[in-house]
């Protein structure tokens, strides 16, 4: 069948067809209520969401630390490959001057950790932690790795040797390996802390205090006290010095300069 090229003339007194162009305001205004105070309530609990420009950068650790091994979906977990890009991007980002941590973690993988804990000892940019909760187990090298550190009162923080899950071959070379995970932890914690290694490896080994293993229960003043946290307090101290130390790090760059 051979088409037509002549165009299609409309009979007398009927209009011709446009095309149907979509409103764009109706769009956005579609857009606008997808993310309306129903679904800010069901994904946040708030209605609104307060946005604020701020030099600094929140960072949580909640839950239990996920590493290597993927934890059941039921957990509430922090992802260390979601945490470290994000401390590279906090590191580049000229906009953002200091990190605040909050931290309320029960532990979790010892390298994942370990290894956010040195990634935020490394940044040139000032940090400030807060154990709220609880910062336990590995979480405490985590707390200590900020360049000040605070704890409020009610917080605790249980320190204990390392432990593994699953089947452990006994040979001494696996028991020399734990031995030297542990000195890997131990020796952080007492380079990024005021507590001395002889205090610190009390606490690690005591027993009799903790039902089902060795160690130690420490609550906010106490951990304060040994040195493991700098100081007592909460969101307003934590700020307040976390400024303090981005105005020092200003002047320390423009000496420098």
């Amino acid at each position: 069948m051979i088409k037509s090229s002549n165009p299609v003339i409309p009979e007398p007194g009927t209009q011709p067809e446009t095309p149907v162009v979509p409103d764009p305001q109706k769009k956005s205004k579609r857009a606008k209520k997808a993310t309306g105070p129903a679904d800010n309530i069901q994904e946040l609990g708030t209605a609104e969401v307060p946005v604020a420009k701020s030099n600094i950068h929140v960072m949580t650790i909640i839950g239990q630390i996920e590493g290597h091994m993927v934890l059941p979906p039921q957990n509430k977990t922090t992802k260390y490959e979601h945490i470290m890009p994000q401390l590279v991007a906090i590191e580049q980002n000229p906009e953002i001057e200091g990190l605040l941590l909050l931290l309320n973690t029960v532990g979790g993988d010892v390298e994942a950790g370990l290894a956010i804990a040195e990634l935020i000892a490394s940044m040139s940019k000032p940090s400030v932690s807060i154990v709220l909760g609880g910062g336990h187990s590995i979480g405490a090298p985590i707390a200590v790795s900020a360049t000040h550190s605070f704890i409020v009162e009610s917080a605790s923080m249980t320190i204990h040797p390392i432990r593994l899950t699953g089947l452990v071959i006994g040979a001494p070379s696996s028991f020399d390996y734990l031995e030297k995970m542990q000195e890997r932890v131990n020796k952080f914690v007492v380079t990024h802390s005021k507590i001395t290694e002889k205090k610190w490896k009390e606490l690690l080994y005591k027993t009799g205090e903790l039902s089902r293993d060795i160690g130690t229960s420490v609550v906010g003043k106490d951990a304060v006290h040994y040195g493991l946290i700098d100081e007592i307090g909460g969101i307003a101290q934590a700020q307040l010095t976390l400024q303090e130390l981005i105005a020092a790090n200003k002047t320390d760059k423009g000496l420098k300069q």
